[in-house]
């Protein structure tokens, strides 16, 4: 009962936020609820979360100027949120992920010349979400069918990450062991 209010007051911030262009209370808020898709492990939580997480990107860049209705496109996401929260309330859950997946789906087909930049922008959304859900300990497995992405994507993002943050890497030896584990 309690992540269901923390959840519906996630997505009335989001509203807020995309409203006020505010990318930083955005992205703040896809990872509040990446910690509630770790523990439950759904698609409502993770859809939600790599939503929120797009937009506060689109809205960071400035992609959002370069979309011509972006008020029309940003009011129909408020209204799918707005519905999703709804169904929320009323436990109805089936109802809950179909609008956003409504919500995301109408992201996504933005205006031709942005449509599939947007597109790169929500994937990588689904991997950085991916690397966050990965760090609260589930598996990669686990985590990327969550994602719809493959297990390449995650473990390539990760380590990417892991090299950006400055941890070391592996002698080849090692590197060798764990992808021969990998593929056993």
């Amino acid at each position: 009962m309690e992540e269901k209010k923390h959840v519906g007051e996630v997505i009335q911030n989001a509203i807020k936020a995309l409203q006020n262009f505010n990318s930083q209370n955005l992205k703040e808020l896809s990872n509040q609820t990446i910690h509630s898709a770790s523990l439950k492990q759904d698609s409502g939580s993770i859809t939600l979360a790599v939503l929120i997480y797009t937009l506060s990107k689109i809205i960071e860049r400035n992609d959002h100027l370069k979309v011509k209705n972006w008020n029309k496109l940003s009011k129909k996401i408020v209204q799918w949120l707005e519905l999703s929260k709804d169904a929320l309330e009323k436990n109805n859950l089936e109802k809950y992920e179909e609008h956003l997946k409504e919500a995301r789906k109408t992201l996504s087909q933005i205006s031709p010349n942005l449509k599939e930049y947007i597109k790169e922008v929500l994937r990588k959304a689904e991997i950085n979400k991916a690397s966050r859900i990965y760090e609260h300990g589930i598996s990669m497995e686990k985590t990327a069918q969550l994602l719809g992405i493959t297990q390449w994507e995650l473990a390539d993002y990760l380590g990417t990450k892991r090299i950006e943050e400055g941890y070391s890497t592996f002698d080849i030896k090692k590197r060798a062991r764990i992808a021969l584990e990998f593929f056993s």
